[in-house]
């Protein structure tokens, strides 16, 4: 599945894996996150922390006419406020799909799917 840009030139087709990427990068480079989580955790294991090459099975784009919706499964660290980090995740990934593709996000919608301890 790909989503579909136009312009004057011609129509852009991205696929929803690189924005997922995309998305998923910008996350993981917020405080308090320790990793993305499979969207499945029963079929993909449920203490699995996705790495970079994963990202897609964390993240659910969808494309409804001009509107574009993330879903973000991720796993926070302990001792940090959930609803803050969840707020910096949504702003950051909002930011940097906007600036990459040049398309607004109407939606980023955060799934909490485990909380991990640092260890040391």
């Amino acid at each position: 599945m790909s989503i579909e840009l136009r312009n004057e030139f011609g129509q852009i087709d991205i696929s929803t894996d690189v924005l997922a990427q995309i998305a998923g990068g910008a996350a993981v480079e917020c405080y308090g996150i320790v990793g993305m989580a499979s969207k499945h955790q029963i079929r993909d294991g449920l203490t699995d922390i996705l790495g970079k090459e994963n990202f897609a099975k964390g993240v659910i784009i969808r494309q409804q006419g001009d509107d574009l919706h993330i879903d973000m499964y991720i796993i926070v660290s302990y001792g940090t406020k959930i609803s803050e980090v969840a707020y910096q995740v949504q702003s950051k990934v909002k930011y940097t799909v906007d600036k990459t593709l040049g398309m607004g996000v109407n939606t980023v919608n955060i799934f909490v799917q485990g909380v991990r301890v640092a260890k040391d």
